[in-house]
């Protein structure tokens, strides 16, 4: 990773199979020095004036802090395993180091010392601050969100729901969205920071992992690892899908906007709510197909962009439809029409990560739930959201009794097996080989014992949604003979 000073003179490179920051000179475009620091450098960040960078090291447990005068490190300090995500306060005075292993720590950079720690989501990795400073944005990759922090407080105001393996935040210049790369479905997250939601997600190339909004926040770059390409994104309009019905809160920007007349999509023209210079934020009319978004002022008419009215999405089919009221890593398939981009998947109140997305098809990960039973699926993208599908939520099966629990080992004797939650059960082994099984009852399952090639007593193993649940033994019992 790279990270410049404050002027674009010098670059920071953090070298991690080294233990090296590369310092190198950018009008020339030639290495300066190779600074060592600890085990594994992760990210860099440079303080405004540009005498100091701080270095996460992922292998190590502490931040280096380099005098950019010596290009030395002066001193190490101690943030716990995990270091990854840094950034510096508009101000200089503290820098936020995301450990995975323990939160986000805040750093005094007058004493260099750990001030305070956030407890954010799960596994949280990298950072970005608002240009203001007043927030900072925390993606965290074992929770699949993003946690909202007030830097007045150092305390977690919100939590966004986002798709899954989130990587590099990037707020726009105007603070208005935050842009959020998600490895897994390759697509883009996009926050608006006044609602704290996730108002659209742009598919990328595959893998996408580095983002940086341009200084005019009117592109984002995207680096997909996996692809080994760039995708730039025209930033211009945000979000820029929604539903047919209009309604939805857009951003314009661009250059010379102030004192605009009039907006439109297409020929709809859209209610302009707030205008600057550099922005205009309206209020989406209803359209359809895509349209061009044009920016009317004294200077005349121009193009800032297309807007594509989403066609509302629908549901036909779930599977499974059922897993363990915990929650868990089962990908669960959802289908039907109109699916990518989504924004949201519920399974009542719960909300499922999404894995991958195409038009016809999500996969999803469960969360867990208060209870077990019976809820409704809901599915948000940007044309709107689509229902009529149920997910049941269901606890482990106990079992209290394997009976009769002795047969010969040629197989073929009835046996009962009785408990709880026993409805959803999906297979029934002895010793590992399934065994014809039927479902009488949520507390009673009639299985066939297998043939056994040697005499003996043999775990039973019921599986369900929930897994396997270990349900008693069977003794086989070699034949007569004569």
């Amino acid at each position: 990773m790279v990270a410049l000073g404050p002027d674009g003179t010098r670059g920071y490179v953090t070298v991690a199979d080294a233990g090296l920051v590369s310092v190198l000179d950018t009008a020339t475009n030639t290495l300066v020095t190779d600074i060592p620091v600890g085990a594994g450098p992760s990210m860099a960040a440079v303080t405004p004036d540009g005498t100091r960078v701080y270095v996460t090291q992922q292998a190590d447990t502490t931040v280096s802090v380099i005098d950019t005068a010596t290009n030395t490190v002066t001193g190490t300090i101690p943030v716990g395993v995990g270091g990854t995500g840094v950034v510096i306060t508009p101000d200089g005075t503290r820098a936020y180091v995301a450990c995975y292993s323990v939160g986000v720590r805040v750093i005094d950079t007058a004493t260099n010392t750990v001030t305070t720690t956030i407890t954010t989501g799960d596994v949280p990795i990298l950072l970005a601050l608002s240009p203001d400073g007043a927030r900072l944005y925390v993606t965290n990759v074992g929770s699949a969100t993003v946690s909202v922090v007030d830097t007045a407080t150092n305390a977690v105001i919100d939590a966004v729901g986002i798709s899954a393996q989130a990587r590099f935040p990037a707020v726009t210049p105007d603070n208005a969205h935050v842009l959020v790369a998600n490895s897994l479905p390759d697509t883009v997250s996009v926050i608006d920071t006044a609602t704290h939601t996730v108002v659209e997600n742009i598919g990328v190339g595959a893998g996408p992992t580095g983002l940086a909004v341009s200084p005019d926040g009117t592109h984002a770059y995207v680096v997909n690892s996996e692809a080994g390409t760039i995708s730039v994104l025209a930033t211009t309009v945000l979000p820029d899908q929604g539903t047919t019905a209009g309604g939805a809160t857009v951003t314009v920007t661009g250059h010379h906007l102030a004192n605009a007349t009039a907006v439109r999509f297409g020929t709809a023209q859209a209610a302009i709510t707030a205008n600057t210079d550099t922005s205009l934020t309206v209020t989406e009319p209803a359209g359809s197909g895509a349209v061009p978004v044009t920016v009317t002022t004294a200077g005349g008419t121009g193009f800032l962009g297309t807007f594509y009215y989403a066609p509302p999405p629908a549901l036909t089919g779930i599977s499974p439809a059922s897993g363990p009221v915990a929650g868990g890593d089962q990908e669960i398939v959802i289908t039907g029409r109109n699916l990518a981009g989504a924004i949201d998947v519920y399974f009542g109140t719960s909300r499922a990560v999404i894995q991958s997305a195409s038009d016809t098809q999500l996969t999803v990960r469960a969360s867990g739930a208060p209870a077990p039973g019976g809820v409704a699926v809901t599915v948000t993208t940007a044309g709107g959201s689509a229902g009529g599908l149920t997910y049941t939520y269901v606890s482990s099966s106990t079992v209290t009794d394997v009976s009769p629990n002795t047969g010969p080992t040629s197989g073929g004797t009835v046996v009962t097996i009785t408990g709880t939650g026993l409805t959803y059960t999906e297979q029934v082994t002895f010793n590992g080989t399934p065994a014809p099984f039927a479902v009488i009852s949520d507390t009673t399952v009639s299985a066939t014992s297998p043939p056994s090639g040697a005499a003996g007593t043999v775990a039973v193993v019921v599986t369900g949604p929930a897994g396997d649940m270990p349900s008693g033994s069977f003794t086989y019992v070699a034949d007569p003979e004569i």
